[in-house]
């Protein structure tokens, strides 16, 4: 997720890439960081990103008790900003672990790797008006923004970074589909993810509610209404239901 944010923000010229300092797990993970991008300060050692006037966090929740030990407190007169992507994890917890800290916790999805992605914001206390502002620019640059209160990021959480999995098995589910049907498999493919997103098109910018589109492809006794029959059936819809109504929880859990 670090890389789906960072990649876009300096092509796009918002951050200079001399200014960034990646640190990640293992000289390995460095290595291909560095041949991705050549002119990325990357190392292991976190020591370089705690001086910096702005941190994005994006590691796994369970690293998160031994990272923060190792943590300076900041000494500048400006507190800096701890940017958190992490799932669950509330800015009360976040505050609580890094002081000094102004603590922000966003939950970007990965569309944003081709800058149609989705981030909810939720503030800690004291981050001022010009760091809201940057942030906000910041994580405009790789899709739509939006200020949320903080209890209902778990549920954005779960509908648009977890979403992005239950799509894609949809997308492989109706291309299964047309293989048996005779279609030819990179066809298939192909003609399902075009399908999602001329789908998603519609519904966005003719502000038609799922019920109304639905409707409008199934004529009486027609292929739309007899595939629906077997969705129905195969509790299609009671299943997604489940699975954003699970992800929420488990991002409660990992907090």
């Amino acid at each position: 997720m670090a890389q789906a944010l960072l990649f876009p923000l300096i092509e796009s010229g918002l951050l200079a890439e001399p200014s960034v300092r990646a640190v990640v797990a293992s000289d390995a993970s460095a290595q291909r960081l560095c041949q991705q991008r050549p002119g990325l300060a990357v190392g292991v050692d976190a020591a370089a990103a705690w001086s910096c006037e702005a941190v994005l966090l994006a590691v796994k929740p369970q690293q998160l008790e031994a990272l923060a030990a190792s943590a300076p407190a900041p000494t500048g007169q400006e507190p800096p900003l701890l940017i958190s992507v992490l799932a669950g994890v509330t800015v009360a917890r976040l505050q609580r672990l890094f002081p000094g800290w102004r603590i922000v916790r966003a939950v970007p999805n990965t569309p944003c790797l081709v800058r149609a992605g989705l981030t909810g914001l939720a503030w800690g206390e004291g981050v001022s008006a010009p760091q809201q502002a940057w942030v906000q620019q910041l994580f405009a640059q790789v899709g739509e923004v939006l200020l949320l209160p903080e209890s209902q990021l778990d549920a954005f959480l779960a509908l648009t970074s977890s979403g992005p999995a239950f799509v894609a098995l949809v997308a492989e589910a109706l291309a299964d589909g047309a293989v048996a049907a005779g279609l030819p498999r990179l066809q298939a493919h192909h003609l399902a993810q075009r399908t999602l997103a001329g789908t998603a098109a519609l519904l966005q910018e003719q502000q038609l509610h799922p019920a109304q589109l639905k409707d409008m492809v199934s004529s009486p006794g027609g292929t739309t209404i007899a595939g629906l029959r077997a969705l129905e059936s195969g509790g299609v819809r009671a299943a997604l239901i489940e699975a954003v109504l699970a992800a929420a929880e488990r991002s409660r859990q990992l907090g």
